[in-house]
């Protein structure tokens, strides 16, 4: 296990346990939630090696690498992605109408074939084999990590860099930004969604709110610690867009993991309320956050 010794956004060293969460997914661990005293950013600490976390992700529940619609709530995950991959693609050609995009674990490749169709140079960057397998099986190209981007696009400059979901699970979080930094053309943009954890529905469930969703989230963002560490690299952020549709999904999810049963009512209910008082915080369940550089 790794023990984090500075807070990653402020470097800080003094931090307090402010939950303990359950892995509901894999592995029925539980893993401490620590928050930083000066900074208030949330990580999990201690967390399993770098080595050892790909682990946590084989399940067949993890539905974003294995496309699997076993269930009412992976058939509903799919129902609404289908529509959400076009709402996505229109925030991108807001800034930018064509171009060289990157999506940052791109998972099975489903955003970058809707990018592929609309005339995109897209491009992928996924760890898990399986994932990328599926990628590749719909002619999406696919690097494994940064040093692949880095040996077989020598001096390519990505127009956009998205990241659905994915900046929270980055071992390497510096290193990442930076190359973020280094590959993004002077007038592209970096979009970056993140589960926001004070949103409603996360003080609602708390130990049990789905976007924890420990060991594999090591990063709990909200809108504060996100532009801070960002500042850092000398990113500006120009814009802040909810994802209504998660309210409800991950709902549903902390639903099962409190009660062991989902209560659809219940949790659409709540994914609801949370929205209608994120129309007044803007702290929608996940948010979208696009950066310029400086």
């Amino acid at each position: 296990m790794i023990n984090i010794s500075n807070c990653p956004v402020c470097a800080a060293t003094d931090f307090t346990p402010t939950l303990n969460c359950k892995d509901y997914t894999v592995s029925c661990e539980s893993f401490q939630i620590l928050v930083c005293n000066t900074c208030e950013f949330k990580f999990t600490s201690p967390r399993p090696e770098d080595s050892l976390l790909g682990s946590y992700y084989k399940s067949e529940d993890y539905i974003s690498h294995s496309n699997t619609r076993k269930g009412f709530v992976s058939r509903l995950y799919h129902l609404v992605r289908n529509y959400t991959l076009k709402g996505k693609l229109n925030l991108v050609s807001k800034y930018v109408s064509r171009g060289t995009i990157l999506d940052y674990g791109c998972g099975t490749g489903m955003f970058l074939g809707v990018c592929r169709l609309a005339g995109w140079t897209a491009y992928g960057c996924e760890p898990d084999s399986g994932a990328a397998h599926i990628a590749k099986s719909i002619g999406v190209t696919v690097f494994s990590d940064k040093a692949d981007v880095k040996e077989r696009l020598v001096g390519t400059q990505f127009d956009v860099i998205t990241l659905w979901h994915v900046l929270e699970h980055v071992t390497d979080l510096d290193e990442s930004l930076s190359f973020f930094k280094e590959r993004l053309s002077a007038d592209g943009v970096l979009m970056i969604a993140l589960p926001n954890h004070r949103s409603f529905d996360a003080d609602y469930y708390g130990e049990f709110w789905a976007a924890y969703d420990v060991p594999r989230h090591l990063y709990h963002f909200h809108k504060d610690t996100i532009q801070t560490l960002l500042s850092r690299f000398e990113f500006d952020l120009v814009e802040t867009l909810p994802m209504k549709f998660d309210s409800f999904y991950v709902s549903m999810l902390s639903e099962k993991y409190k009660k062991g049963a989902i209560n659809y009512l219940k949790a659409f209910v709540l994914g609801l309320r949370s929205n209608f008082v994120a129309k007044r915080t803007g702290d929608y369940s996940s948010l979208i956050y696009v950066f310029k550089k400086k």
